[in-house]
């Protein structure tokens, strides 16, 4: 029976057909990046203070500069250990009064500033930017910052609880219905969210988006995957992601263009108008086609694919089928991936990871948007090293497999985390190029975790597997916010603290992990469980020949105990 990767070694495994597919599809992964990040651009907080009425009337008066007034009519830092005093806190001060002179005018009223009575900001704030986002035009600050963490965590919810349903409905009615109805959804939704008349709405239209554009970009990544050959899937897979990080870089230079919130948002959100337009350039996944038994239409489109490469259809592509497999007649259970020793281990780890990698990833871009000099430029900067991370993976893997690479780059993003921590205000300069370290450090190991996690279940519970434990992704999604802004209301290097400790950590349990270089992906539980016990033999074989070679007589002597050893 002819299979669908034997008929591509055929017409092309990543011919013209392939490639025009692949840069089409990318656009969606470039379209996912302002709704991942784009809070950092959508609700930044400028500096700000309490909005004090007559204030602006007296420093026109007087002639007052901007430092002058904000030293006269704004409080200091107040008692140590309290959040933005001076930001949420004004003086309970008549400023209409025509008593108040130019010169220190509250010293008339008290004899020391900091005894007159402090009050909220009943007022309103005052924002120190040219541009508009979320915060402030709702007011988001002091009291109220906690909705600018909700505001993110809601679109996280919806990743996480979208991509069951989004993965049903390609399942079920196919990768393309998928893909039109989710981009489609997203749109409007997009739109709907550059428009919202109150936070209320705003939360309601963002947490719709998370609902459905990570099943859009998870639609692309399944098409694209499943049309090319075997040989090239890993690596359209990293590059299907490379395009997230041109959507990153293309949205700093956007962000910087329009600095108004509402137009940024329709900025991002009108051209993802065309990309339904992906369900009349692209073609069904033929595999999906096989799956439900709709053999003409799959064997149409191969055919198809052949002629766009420029190559001859194989004789028998009428016989093309699924290739069959008993382990897919078993039923997957969320039980069975803590049945047995090695897999719930593997599970446990496998889901802290994925919890790392998505809060160490949006922590580390919160945290520079928050403490950064320029947003745009270090944003940008930051985006760049992605690309590098990229090429690195590609080199890496098929040389050292996937687990020291991983391990390496959990410590790398650690130990950049807690670098940052003893790193002078005054050197801003260096501070970037260690987060930049510290993303790309991250990068790698939020790629190279998926393709970790797939291999080490059985065949029947890969897909069940990847999903489960990827679902922590999008719950550290929802508590990151919270964990960045609270925190560092408290102590701003305090989130970095968090971050090395859980980078660390996350680089040792990999090692606990077995490395599945040049080993087949096992089929059932009980070749899962002997992972580790089978890539260590071929390498004590090896060992063992070469001694041999060296010392003929006492060699034998040897053998057994070092046999012995490796297999515990």
């Amino acid at each position: 029976m002819l299979t669908v990767d034997d008929a591509l070694e055929q017409v092309g495994e990543f011919g013209w057909f392939q490639k025009q597919a692949f840069l089409t599809l990318c656009l969606l992964s470039a379209a996912f990046a302002p709704i991942y990040v784009g809070i950092v651009f959508l609700a930044f907080t400028p500096d700000h203070r309490c909005r004090s009425p007559g204030v602006p009337e007296l420093s026109h008066r007087c002639g007052w500069s901007l430092a002058e007034e904000l030293n006269y009519t704004v409080p200091g830092p107040g008692p140590e250990g309290q959040a933005f005093p001076r930001q949420c806190r004004r003086y309970e001060v008549d400023w209409n009064q025509s008593a108040l002179g130019c010169v220190d005018p509250l010293a008339g009223l008290a004899a020391n500033n900091s005894l007159l009575p402090l009050g909220p900001c009943r007022y309103g704030w005052v924002y120190d930017t040219p541009g508009s986002s979320v915060v402030t035009e709702f007011n988001l600050v002091c009291d109220d910052s906690w909705k600018v963490d909700l505001f993110q965590s809601c679109v996280n919810v919806g990743f996480f609880l979208g991509s069951l349903g989004a993965g049903y409905i390609a399942d079920r009615f196919g990768r393309k219905v998928c893909l039109l109805a989710t981009t489609l959804i997203s749109a409007i939704l997009g739109v709907l969210t550059a428009v919202a008349p109150d936070y209320t709405s705003l939360l309601l239209f963002r947490l719709g988006q998370g609902l459905v554009s990570k099943g859009s970009w998870t639609a692309g990544y399944t098409l694209i995957t499943e049309f090319v050959g075997l040989g090239y899937r890993r690596t359209v897979a990293i590059l299907y992601q490379v395009a997230f990080t041109v959507g990153l870089v293309l949205l700093s230079g956007l962000a910087y263009a329009v600095p108004h919130w509402r137009w940024l948002q329709l900025a991002v959100s009108l051209p993802t108008f065309l990309l339904p337009l992906c369900y009349w350039f692209v073609p069904e996944s033929p595999r999906w086609l096989l799956s439900q038994k709709r053999n003409t239409q799959a064997v149409k489109i191969m055919d198809h694919i052949a002629q766009k490469n420029g190559k001859l259809p194989p004789a028998d592509l009428k016989m093309l089928s699924l290739k069959e497999d008993v382990t897919e007649k078993l039923s997957p259970s969320f039980v069975d991936l803590f049945r047995t020793p090695h897999l719930r281990k593997h599970t446990f780890i496998l889901m802290y990871l994925w919890l790392t990698s998505s809060v160490l990833y949006q922590g580390l871009i919160m945290h520079m948007g928050v403490t950064g000099g320029n947003l745009y430029l270090d944003f940008f900067y930051s985006a760049l090293v992605e690309f590098p991370a990229a090429f690195i993976i590609l080199v890496t893997i098929e040389r050292f497999g996937c687990l020291y690479p991983l391990a390496g780059s959990n410590l790398v993003v650690g130990a950049a985390c807690f670098l940052m921590i003893f790193i002078s205000h005054d050197l801003h300069w260096l501070s970037i190029v260690v987060a930049c370290i510290g993303r790309m450090g991250i990068t790698l190991a939020f790629q190279m975790v998926c393709l970790v996690n797939a291999e080490l279940y059985p065949t029947f519970l890969r897909n069940l597997g990847v999903m489960v434990c990827s679902s922590l992704c999008d719950l550290g999604g929802v508590i990151t916010p919270f964990l960045v802004f609270r925190l560092m209301e408290v102590w701003q290097g305090l989130p970095l603290v968090l971050f090395a400790a859980l980078g660390l950590v996350a680089g040792g349990m990999t090692l606990l992990l077995p490395e599945t270089k040049g080993v087949a992906l096992p089929e059932t539980i009980k070749d899962a469980e002997n992972l580790r016990r089978k890539a260590k033999p071929k390498e004590n074989k090896i060992y063992l020949q070469v001694q041999t070679s060296e010392f003929n007589s006492q060699a034998p002597e040897r053998d057994a105990p070092l046999g012995t050893g490796w297999q515990r």
